[in-house]
């Protein structure tokens, strides 16, 4: 298996393996990612004032998103465990999409990136938009979760051109 030499997930046997960052250079790096989640107007409208049985929804779904980007190795198989310098979640309502907006920044000093972990936090407040909005709406959408930038590491900065 000649071109396995290409790839940095597996060992010599071909079986997977967490690449070894030990000799990389601690830098500070950053990333930046979003989601989607479509509603219905009713499913909107009780988000806004509150009147969700389960509670606060954008109150909890930061929450779970700062929880999923410090728990990311423990879903992601070869994501190295790092110690995170920050975690901020936006959430926003889009009155003219009927949709919640998901932000989330999150930073480290390490030698490995973040982008696992914000796409993560991200991913994990959009489910949990889910999760406290079903008992009123079954068919809402979390689409469009992407990496926005990043900053650090060997590859370099990331931004990305089209915004969706």
């Amino acid at each position: 298996m000649e071109y396995q030499e290409d790839f940095t997930h597996f060992n010599e046997q071909g079986r997977a393996k967490m690449v070894d960052v030990g000799n990389k250079g601690i830098s500070c790096r950053t990333a930046v990612a979003a989601a989607r989640v479509l509603v219905n107007r009713e499913t909107f409208s009780l988000i806004k004032s509150g009147g969700m049985k389960k509670g606060d929804v954008l109150t909890v779904a930061q929450i779970a998103g700062i929880l999923g980007a410090k728990h990311t190795p423990d879903i992601i198989p070869m994501c190295h465990p790092i110690i995170l310098d920050g975690i901020d979640l936006d959430l926003s309502m889009d009155e003219n999409r009927y949709s919640i907006e998901i932000q989330a920044t999150v930073s480290c000093s390490g030698r490995t990136g973040v982008e696992m972990e914000a796409l993560t936090a991200v991913s994990a407040a959009a489910l949990t938009v889910y999760d406290m909005c079903k008992a009123v709406q079954k068919d809402m959408t979390i689409t469009d979760i992407r990496l926005i930038e990043k900053t650090g590491g060997v590859h370099g900065d990331y931004q990305r051109t089209v915004l969706l």
